[in-house]
């Protein structure tokens, strides 16, 4: 029932958040949040004593929504639920419930995320809303990619919350310009879903393929919307596809990371990359040019390379130039570092790196650590290495990070 669990959580879960929102209402959001929870419990309580149903997604809508309709019934109100809500009776014998779509975007869980994304709502709490709730992150997850504390994320999930039961939120259909307007924050919850599929932050896995997957997904939707067909999307798609390729390649046999030099680059999807150029291609239409372009033409870089060796280094710290103006961050600027490294050698690194005030969040990050460690023991500054490298290692965020980062700088 493990692998029961994690589909339905992480899959399951924001689907049926999404669907019941759109019905119900989004102000009744902590309730259908509840809902799901104990239909999914529900789940792993009697699937295992008795055979599954045969549509377990339209099982699992029935009980959330009779959960949610029972808890409103609790609260007097009755006479609104007769206008407002599906009779219970409707979905008897439907093998899969019917999503009522609108006809701006084509799919309950990106409508959810056009709708999280509310000019009422700060932008990071919009995120915040849109991961915990329709990606299913949990509070943990979320601070690891935002680099927030948890104790700041639980305070803007909760203003978040109550800002909707304020507004009386609904998610009805979007127009245009509310679409287009939202698009930016939308393109941002996606790279961020994608992103910690590639490398996560629990500790139980460092890759989850299934969040990538669901990610491109969205994004190819996003993609064929009139709306979203914008170049920014299509370099957003092309740089998904292009890490997917090497995702193969990523791991070994029992499931230890390993680093793009320790990689058999046969083992990349040839289909995978030549998906994403195709996207990077149709990217190059007009003038703009984004952050998700420079990355993935970074990531081009590197799945065109022949070789560890060969891969034009001059070109991906180009890149890297131009994703901090675009994007100004220490991130951007530690990797630039560790491209130069190999570039010019370790010391250029290392030189580029000491005009960087790192922020707090990346001083505490393992991230900023491994890359000083490996620099200074490349350069042969033993003890600062190991200083930083028991750094690195004490805050990885798993147990298949830290032992790549103890192959990489021993």
């Amino acid at each position: 029932m493990n692998d029961l669990a994690n589909h339905f959580f992480r899959h399951e879960y924001s689907r049926l958040v999404a669907m019941l929102s759109r019905r119900i209402g989004m102000h009744h959001l902590e309730t259908i949040e509840d809902a799901v929870q104990v239909a999914l419990l529900a789940a792993l309580e009697t699937w295992p004593r008795s055979e599954p149903p045969d549509n377990p997604s339209a099982w699992l809508y029935r009980v959330a929504h009779n959960y949610v309709v029972s808890e409103l019934r609790r609260s007097a109100r009755r006479a609104e639920l007769a206008t407002q809500h599906v009779p219970l009776a409707e979905l008897e014998g439907s093998e899969e419930p019917q999503a009522l779509l609108a006809g701006d975007v084509q799919d309950d869980l990106l409508r959810m995320l056009f709708a999280c994304c509310d000019d009422a709502l700060p932008v990071e709490s919009q995120l915040i809303l849109a991961l915990k709730v329709l990606c299913g992150f949990d509070v943990r997850e979320i601070s690891e990619r935002l680099f927030s504390t948890e104790a700041n994320v639980y305070k803007r999930l909760g203003r978040a919350r109550a800002r909707l039961r304020e507004l009386e939120f609904e998610a009805a259909p979007l127009t245009s310009s509310a679409v287009a307007s939202r698009l930016p924050a939308v393109q941002t919850i996606l790279y961020t879903l994608f992103t910690e599929g590639y490398l996560s932050s629990r500790a139980d896995g460092a890759i989850r393929r299934e969040l990538c997957e669901e990610a491109i997904r969205l994004a190819r939707e996003l993609a064929l919307h009139s709306v979203g067909a914008v170049p920014q999307t299509f370099a957003l798609l092309a740089l998904m596809h292009l890490h997917l390729a090497r995702m193969p390649a990523r791991q070994d046999g029992s499931g230890g990371l390993l680093l793009l030099e320790e990689q058999d680059r046969a083992l990349w999807d040839s289909m995978e990359i030549a998906t994403g150029l195709e996207w990077l291609a149709r990217s190059a239409s007009g003038e703009t040019f984004s952050r998700y372009h420079a990355e993935a033409a970074i990531a081009a870089e590197h799945c065109l390379a022949p070789s560890f060796a060969e891969t034009r280094w001059e070109r991906i710290v180009e890149c890297y130039a131009l994703l901090e103006q675009l994007a100004p961050s220490a991130l951007h600027t530690l990797n630039r570092a560790v491209a130069l490294a190999e570039l010019q050698g370790p010391q250029a690194g290392l030189d580029l790196l000491e005009a960087l005030a790192p922020p707090s969040w990346l001083a505490g990050s393992y991230l900023g650590a491994a890359v000083l460690a490996d620099l200074h023991r490349r350069t042969g500054q033993a003890a600062d290495a190991e200083r930083y490298r028991g750094l690195a290692l004490a805050s990885a965020p798993s147990a298949a990070v830290r032992a790549a980062l103890e192959r990489r700088l021993s």
